[in-house]
């Protein structure tokens, strides 16, 4: 039972930390008013290491051993664990999701950053089918709040390429 109640101690702070993590990466995320779509896939690609690291040190060796003992001893903080177990799950395949998906767009995102506003208008219909394939097939991407931001972040960086090209100009 001393032993049970030590490891019982240690799993509550690993919820009171996963939790917190959890907690922050739910939180609206503040961005400069004008930045461009890249910044929305580097968004995900840190926020999938950092799920993707979460997971693999709760999937590890120590951390099952522990689990099992608990398992055992038919503890009640297993509930809990459980319950974040699968929330870090859901969180690193929606990150894991989401970069597949917007790498689809980071094809589009140097000729909307590079090009004379001719030539990224000519960019501009393959893009929008490429958000609206995004938009029909992710089962994570797919919420207006999503959308709306990278829509926004699209726009923002076509026009910071006008303002480069005039001021240039």
């Amino acid at each position: 039972t001393e032993v049970t109640e030590k490891l019982e101690e240690a799993v509550m702070i690993w919820i009171k930390q996963i939790r917190q993590v959890l907690v922050e990466s739910e939180q609206m995320r503040r961005e400069a008013d004008d930045i461009g779509p890249s910044a929305e896939l580097e968004y995900w690609k840190s926020r999938m290491s950092s799920f993707n690291s979460l997971l693999d040190e709760i999937k590890s060796s120590r951390v099952k051993k522990i689990i099992s003992i608990l398992q055992a001893a038919r503890s009640k903080t297993l509930k809990q664990w459980k319950e974040l177990d699968g929330n870090v799950t859901v969180a690193a395949n929606e990150a894991k999701d989401n970069v597949r998906y917007l790498y689809t767009l980071d094809k589009f995102f140097g000729p909307l950053a590079k090009a004379s506003p001719e030539t990224m208008m000519e960019h501009v219909p393959s893009l929008m089918n490429t958000v609206c394939m995004i938009y029909c097939t992710s089962p994570y991407y797919n919420t207006s709040e999503c959308m709306t931001s990278l829509l926004l972040k699209i726009t923002n960086q076509m026009i910071n390429t006008c303002k480069t090209y005039l001021c240039e100009g």
